[in-house]
This record gives C-alpha cells, sequence and structure tokens, in this order.
C-alpha cells in the first residue's frame, strides 16, 4: 500500500484513503478522498502541493460557526480554484462560547460524568452526528461523490466528526472494517501532535488543555462498534443514506468516484 500520510508544514493529521482495498478486490483511488485536521495553519507552498500535486477541488468542512468565527478563514479560502462546503456536525444551536465548541467537538464531559468505558463514551458521541446531524453527514458525503479532484474532509483533530464520515464513505466504498478501523486508529499515532496543536487555538484550547491525551486517543473499539450499529440498524452506509433520500444512482456515483479511475 503507497504511503498514505501527507506531510505538511501547517498540520499534523492529514492522509490520503486511497489504496484502501475493497471487498471485491479492488482498491480505493488516491487522491480522491482526504482526511485531515484543521486547514488554518498552511503556509503557501502547502497550500501549492495542495492544489497543485494532490489535485485537491473541494473542501468539506465539519466544524460549527462559532468555530470559524474564532479561528478566521484559512489560507485555501482564498484560493479561487477550491470550492469550500460548510457542513457542522453539531447540533444548530449558535452561537456557542469556546467551552461549549470543545465541550460538544471534542467530547468533554466533566471528569465525573465520564464513564470509565471510553469506546462506549466516543461510540454514542459519534452516533450523534448520525442522529442529530443527518443532513450534514449526507451533503458531505455528497460533495465527496461530486468533486472534480479530491475532496479535502477535516474538523479540529480531524479524527472524530472526519473519522465519522470518512468511514461511511469507506463503508458505501466497500472497503472491510478491519480496514475501516485500521485507518480510524492510525490517528492514535499522531495523537500528541493533535492535541498540542489544537490546544493553542482560541475555539478548544481552554477546555482542551484541562484533559488528559489518552482520553482523546482513538479507540479501534469505537469505530468498530459505529459500523456495527450502522449496520444492525440500516444494513450499512449505503442504507443509512438511502434513509437519508439517496437513490441507487446516488450511491453508486459515491462508490464509483472512489474506486474507479
Amino acid at each position: 500500500m503507497p504511503e498514505r500520510w501527507i506531510h505538511l508544514d501547517g498540520l499534523v493529521n492529514m492522509r490520503d484513503l486511497g489504496g484502501l482495498p475493497t471487498r471485491d478486490g479492488g482498491t480505493v483511488v488516491p487522491r480522491r478522498l482526504i482526511r485531515s485536521d484543521n486547514l488554518q495553519d498552511l503556509t503557501p507552498q502547502d497550500v501549492d502541493r495542495l492544489v497543485g500535486e494532490l489535485g485537491v477541488t473541494d473542501v468539506v468542512d465539519l466544524r460549527t460557526e462559532t468555530e470559524l468565527h474564532l479561528e478566521g478563514e484559512g489560507p485555501l479560502r482564498r484560493v479561487d480554484a477550491l470550492t469550500h462546503h460548510h457542513h457542522s456536525l453539531l447540533p444548530r444551536r449558535e452561537p456557542l462560547t469556546a467551552d461549549e465548541v470543545a465541550a460538544r467537538a471534542l467530547a468533554l464531559p466533566p471528569r465525573e460524568e465520564r464513564s470509565p468505558q471510553g469506546a462506549q463514551f466516543w461510540t454514542e458521541h459519534y452516533l450523534g452526528y448520525l442522529a442529530k446531524r443527518p443532513d450534514s453527514v449526507s451533503a458531505a458525503m455528497s460533495v465527496v461523490a461530486d468533486a472534480a479532484g479530491a475532496a479535502v474532509v477535516h474538523c479540529a483533530a480531524g479524527k472524530d466528526r472526519t473519522g465519522t464520515v470518512v468511514a461511511m464513505c469507506l463503508d458505501v466504498a466497500g472497503v472491510p472494517t478491519e480496514e475501516i478501523v485500521a485507518d480510524y486508529v492510525l490517528s492514535a499515532e499522531r495523537i500528541e501532535a493533535i492535541i498540542a496543536r489544537i490546544v493553542t487555538t482560541d475555539s478548544h484550547g481552554p477546555a482542551l488543555a484541562r484533559q488528559a491525551v489518552a482520553d482523546q486517543t482513538p479507540q479501534a473499539e469505537t469505530m468498530t462498534a459505529i459500523l456495527e450499529a450502522v449496520r444492525d440498524g440500516w444494513g450499512g452506509a449505503e442504507g443509512w443514506l438511502r434513509d437519508q433520500g439517496w437513490t441507487s444512482e446516488d450511491v453508486d456515483r459515491l462508490r464509483r468516484r472512489l474506486t474507479r479511475a
């Protein structure tokens, strides 16, 4: 499998989903779906590489309006060749305070209320995205299906909101559960760098600074449970999308986009 980490100066958790195997013996096509942490700190060289070398045409931002307001527009917003799509996965009640954004985006309950079963806690948190913002999850996946080039899906850390949308896309593409889970937990390799980066931001820093890094580390059990829940409830991501109004042609368009060169 080709190297999937994309090394840029202005972020720490970007990777290409290309190369992942599918159940029918194929693979996900490189430079179709890229996942990332926030894009605020990209250098001019980073921007040139994303647009020129990697062929990015669409950016899906899963953050809240409050996050966008506090962090400001990133450098990609100034690139005319890119189309930006904002689909927050958190409930619509805005504006939120910085502490509320961090608590919801990174699931930061009071320590005395936190379940010792971390995977179960995160599973319920991720399923909340599907239950409370199915419109945004569906819209984000539609962008991936229709992008002319590579679509970058990102949030703040690039592991929770992004991980949920990416997992749903990969399930539609026919990537086996174990491969989707393995991709999800790759972010654990860089969790200290991820947290060190966003703890400096206005939108997450104050609340996140009080949390342990271990509490934010992706666990395989979490994504396994998410995929099982989606399959138990809808027969898989395809069934979930049909419940959101997608047609067979819509689903096939996403699958073809990810698996056919």
